[in-house]
Parts: C-alpha cells; sequence; structure tokens
C-alpha cells in the first residue's frame, strides 16, 4: 500500500505544469537521495545557508545567493533587505515601515497576483505607466527619497521598459532592482540573464523546472541584499557575546544582532536546501535537447489524438506565450458541435480514473492547455485516451 493510498488518496496526472496546487513534480533519484543523506545530522543552518551561496553563485553569477521557502518568500526577503539594509531596528520594526523608505516602483502592466509577496514586507506600490505602454520618463520621475526599490515582472508581454533600460534608471539613482523570474526557466540561460543585466535582487522557484523541493527557492544578487536577507531569516536566537558574526557588531556593521525577522515564517530546512543544490548542479547538466523531444512527443500524441474528435480544433504550439521554450497542446472546443464545454471537459478529466488536471484558465472561451512538464513515461497516452472517452461519440 502507498503512502498515499494508506491515507486514502488517489495520486493525479499533472498536466498543468509545476503547479504548486498539485504538488508540482515528482523529484529526481538524485534529490531525493541529497535530502535523504542531509536528514541523518545536524549541522549549522548558517553555514548550511553560506555553503549554498556559493553554489547558486557559480551557477547564476550573483554575488551570492539564498535558499528560500518558494519564489513568494524570496520576494519577500528580497524585499525586506531593500526596505531594512542592515538597520537592526528597521529589521525589527518590518513590516511597520512608517517613517522610513518604502516605495517600490512598479509598471502597471507587472501588477499581478503575486505581488503581495512585497507588500507583505511592508513596501507600498507606486505603479508607473498605463497597461499598454510606458515611458522611461515616467519611471525616473516617480524615484524620490522615499523609494526602497525597483520591481520587475520579468516574462512580461512586452509592454514595459526592456529590464536594462529600467536598471539602468534605476541606477542612476542609486535604487536596486528586484526581479520576479518565478517561472522564466527554462532556457537555462536565464540563470544567468537577470543578473547579467543589472538586476540586484532576482527570485526563482526551485520547485518547477529546476526540479527541487516544492517548497524551496532561490533569491540571488547583491551580497550585501542578501545579507540582509538572511539575517531577517534565519533563527536569531542568539547573544551578542558567542554569536558567530560578532564581529559585525565591532566593525559598526550591525548595532547588534537583530530579533527574529519578517522572514523567520519562512524557514527552509537542511533536507530542503540539499535538495534544491542537488536539482540545481543537475538542471545546469541536463541534456535540454532530450527533454525538448520528449515534451513535443508527449504534446504531439494529445494533439493528434484530439484533432480526431467532433467538434475539437487542436493546436501544437511551440513555445509558449511569453517565450518560454516549452511546446503546449490547446484544444479549441465548440460545443455546439462536442455537445460539452470546454469547462465540462475539465470537470470529467479531473473526476475520472485516473484524475487528470490540465491548464483551465481559459476554459470559459472554450479553451483548455496541456503542459508536458509533470508528466511522467506513458501518461500522455492515457490523456489521449480519456479524451476520446468524454468526447467521442
Amino acid at each position: 500500500m502507498s503512502f498515499y493510498t494508506e491515507l486514502g488518496l488517489k495520486t493525479i496526472i499533472n498536466a498543468r505544469s509545476y503547479s504548486t496546487k498539485l504538488g508540482g513534480a515528482p523529484l529526481p533519484g538524485e534529490v531525493l537521495d541529497a535530502m535523504r543523506e542531509a536528514a541523518c545530522c545536524c549541522v549549522r543552518m548558517d553555514q548550511l545557508q553560506d555553503a549554498a551561496s556559493r553554489v547558486i553563485a557559480s551557477v547564476t553569477g550573483a554575488e551570492a545567493g539564498l535558499v528560500s521557502s518558494g519564489a513568494s518568500a524570496a520576494l519577500t526577503l528580497g524585499t525586506a533587505a531593500c526596505l531594512a539594509g542592515f538597520d537592526a531596528g528597521r529589521m525589527n520594526r518590518l513590516p511597520d515601515t512608517a517613517g522610513i523608505p518604502n516605495e517600490i516602483v512598479i509598471h502597471r502592466s507587472h501588477r499581478n497576483d503575486y505581488d503581495h509577496a512585497l507588500r507583505a514586507a511592508g513596501a507600498q506600490f507606486v505603479e508607473v505607466g498605463f497597461s499598454y505602454y510606458t515611458f522611461s520618463y515616467e519611471v525616473e520621475q516617480a524615484i524620490t527619497g522615499n523609494t526602497a526599490a525597483l520591481f520587475y515582472q520579468a516574462g512580461g508581454d512586452g509592454l514595459a521598459l526592456p529590464l536594462s533600460e529600467f536598471v539602468a534608471i534605476a541606477h542612476r539613482h542609486g535604487k536596486p532592482v528586484i526581479v520576479d523570474a518565478a517561472a522564466e526557466l527554462p532556457p537555462t540561460e536565464n540563470l544567468r540573464t537577470f543578473i547579467e543585466q543589472g538586476a540586484d535582487l532576482v527570485a526563482f522557484s526551485g520547485g518547477k523546472h529546476i526540479r527541487g523541493p516544492q517548497s524551496t527557492g532561490i533569491l540571488c544578487g547583491r551580497a550585501d541584499l542578501i545579507q540582509s536577507a538572511a539575517l531577517q531569516h534565519q533563527d536569531m536566537d542568539v547573544f551578542p557575546e558567542s554569536w558567530p558574526l560578532r564581529q559585525w557588531i565591532a566593525d559598526g556593521r550591525l548595532a547588534g544582532p537583530p530579533h527574529h525577522g519578517i522572514g523567520r515564517g519562512f524557514k527552509v530546512g537542511k533536507e530542503e536546501i540539499a535538495g534544491l543544490l542537488a536539482a540545481l548542479r543537475r538542471y545546469a547538466q541536463r541534456d535540454t535537447a532530450a527533454e525538448l523531444r520528449g515534451w513535443m512527443a508527449d504534446m504531439q500524441c494529445i494533439a493528434e489524438a484530439a484533432s480526431t474528435l467532433p467538434g475539437v480544433r487542436s493546436e501544437l504550439r511551440f513555445p509558449q506565450p511569453g517565450g518560454r521554450p516549452v511546446p503546449h497542446a490547446v484544444l479549441t472546443i465548440d460545443e455546439t458541435v462536442s455537445q460539452k464545454s470546454a469547462t465540462d471537459v475539465v470537470v470529467a478529466l479531473q473526476e475520472g480514473n485516473p484524475s487528470i488536471y490540465v491548464f483551465e484558465r481559459h476554459a470559459r472561451e472554450g479553451v483548455i492547455v496541456f503542459m508536458p512538464e509533470s508528466l511522467l513515461s506513458g501518461e500522455s497516452e492515457i490523456i489521449a485516451t480519456r479524451l476520446k472517452e468524454i468526447l467521442g461519440r
């Protein structure tokens, strides 16, 4: 009896990519091995994070890095670093930012339902431009003495300023830029792209395409900002006299140890850090051509099966709208012919045996999308069979 069966649960087929609500993707063996080995003993977590920082820096080209409990936590920690710096008093106050620079400049077209992570640290947004266009002078004029940072959503729709131009404006005013790149892998080059374009902090998901533990993320960038984020993330049950960083007090970098910071609830365990590092090394060395061939074959299997069904138009599309080099199968369903709406199909797939989950955001417009990244061997054939059972006559 499997773990899930014992709990009365059934596993699913995940054709919705690395969806958090579906548990992400199965972990590679080497990731599980690293987590198992790390679980067998104790270690100083600050030293483990320092070691992780070196690995992350080598892969991303950043000065330093931090393993967080997901990309959202990375954004909150990065924002906290920009708000507090090395001011222990400010660290202790967050998210109370009264009387300190707390504004983050953001393109109006970059507002999204994930940006709450920045406001959770105590930041307030200053929106610039329109949803369809932004001029550089609008960004320039939005930066004031109350500006703590600027924020950029990677993978947007091209209606914002290019990141390099956005960074140049920010740096002219001495302000850091935070980039949300949670879902911007692949391509692998994006691990370095945003840092190379001048971003001061970049957040990635560790549990999506990197295939690390689902609850992990990466924050990488400037060493001073990463150090500030780490101080607001780690267990700070310390005393000045014995604190490993007591030299920071002696040389005036810190007035004293901050208390448990705003990121204390974002605890990441030694097992997760080990798994993320193993996954990151594996990701940098994987066979991208073989990966793409497998994805194409899975999506072609689904698209071809659906093309024979009444009232269904199927397409194999590549790349994805934001430019990610991942194929996807798009089914447009004519309810007047198929006698079933796209939502009917989504629900039938979810409630069937096996349970299959797809990207349903556009189901109201008659469109459902299948994505390949989390599919296991043979699951595309199962999806094809279920579509025929649901929509065939």
